[in-house]
């Protein structure tokens, strides 16, 4: 099963991870841990000029980079794991791509859609868990953990951005939940982590007892 967690700056996405992840092993459950920028190899190298300050790229570049990014990420970590018969919870994909490219960065959504199926050969999540968060909590919450973790300059290129764009950001994933009612599930990111969790294990029980973990294709949904 493929299960991506999605969200603006500060919402809680890694928090959100670790406690899914001691579900998981609780439950004796397979799972791999992975994000995007930097799941794999090249992704690593990739994720340090994608969210770097000093880093100045044209918004073409910085969609080619995370599609790049996207394209070996799907080839050398997730569909192996996935063949493997693992759970993968991965730290933002494709949904991230038409919010901050598309709404964000006001590039056409249809076309980013398009792209990142094409970079990851048209794989897409089972489910995604978005984590809705006014747009000005959670810039305040991510500059507060990147000042905490001295990691403001080499991780903080968006937190960086005006609060019109994180805003543009949010409306983006709220559409994409809308337009796709079926895989995204919307959580309140203003609860407590346990209720976060809570609600989490809620979307996902129904889908525990898979027996055979896979990824959709978007020539089995459309």
């Amino acid at each position: 099963m493929f299960l991506t967690i999605e969200g603006i700056e500060g919402s809680g996405k890694s928090t959100l991870i670790t406690l899914l992840a001691r579900e998981f092993e609780s439950r004796s459950i397979p799972f791999l841990l992975t994000m995007e920028p930097g799941g794999s190899g090249l992704g690593k190298d990739l994720r340090r000029i994608l969210l770097s300050q000093s880093s100045s790229l044209d918004d073409n570049a910085e969609l080619f980079l995370f599609l790049a990014d996207r394209a070996q990420h799907a080839a050398e970590i997730i569909r192996p794991a996935l063949a493997g018969g693992q759970w993968v919870i991965c730290d933002r994909y494709a949904d991230s791509t038409v919010a901050y490219q598309g709404y964000g960065r006001g590039m056409d959504p249809a076309f980013l859609r398009n792209a990142s199926d094409f970079a990851a050969k048209g794989m897409i999540p089972d489910i995604t868990l978005l984590l809705d968060l006014p747009a000005e909590e959670g810039l305040r919450r991510a500059r507060r953990r990147n000042g905490l973790m001295g990691t403001a300059e080499s991780e903080g290129r968006f937190e960086a951005e005006e609060m019109a764009f994180h805003q543009r950001v949010r409306s983006g994933f709220l559409e994409i939940a809308r337009l796709e009612p079926e895989r995204v599930a919307v959580l309140d990111a203003s609860q407590t982590p346990e209720d976060i969790l809570n609600e989490a294990m809620k979307r996902l029980e129904p889908r525990m007892n898979a027996t055979a973990p896979h990824a959709l294709s978007r020539d089995n949904i459309f």
